[in-house]
């Protein structure tokens, strides 16, 4: 082999061991969450939020979250609505009420993009509750579980919904899936 194969070789080598691997894309609902994609593109294809995404599309908000953000977006499972009293989702899909769910979605929706651990570092910061102001213009709050490694989210009526998938990176932002929805 030629000096000039070897440097070839060599630099080849070099150059794969520079590039990171790539990651394996989060699943959430059954599908592969892809970060070069938008949260309206993804949610779309995961099973556990075909609720949220039909609130989403019925609220006209499917433009605003395929927009370039950032958002950080607490999303709710079908779990989670199913846990709302009794005809709550189908009332408030009705096209006389498309502008209390656009309140409700968008409390579930925060500006920028956080992270589970700019979360947990705001939480610290602030002595264990952090204050996060919501696309709808109210607050949720933030505070860490028991064990210090798990995330709450708290809606102003004080019912928690836990992050159960968090850092699901979006081109436009970021999702962390509760298990609750949250009511402003």
């Amino acid at each position: 082999m030629s000096f000039r194969t070897l440097s070839a070789c060599a630099a080849i080598a070099a150059f794969c061991l520079a590039v990171p691997a790539q990651a394996k894309p989060v699943v959430v609902g059954g599908a592969p969450m892809f970060p070069e994609k938008t949260i309206v593109q993804n949610a779309v294809n995961s099973k556990d939020h075909t609720t949220l995404v039909a609130a989403v599309k019925a609220a006209g908000l499917v433009d605003t979250l395929q927009g370039p953000g950032p958002f950080t977006v607490f999303a709710p499972t079908n779990k989670a609505f199913a846990k709302l009293p009794a005809g709550t989702f189908e009332n408030l899909v009705m096209p006389q009420n498309k502008g209390t769910l656009t309140k409700v979605l968008t409390y579930h929706v925060v500006p920028g993009r956080y992270t589970a651990a700019d979360l947990m570092t705001l939480v610290d910061k602030s002595g264990g509750e952090a204050k996060l102001k919501t696309a709808e213009g109210e607050t949720l709050s933030v505070v860490k579980g028991r064990s210090g490694k798990s995330l709450y989210v708290q809606d102003m009526q004080g019912h928690s919904a836990r992050v159960t998938i968090a850092n699901v990176m979006q081109s436009n932002g970021v999702i962390h899936v509760v298990d609750t929805v949250m009511m402003p």
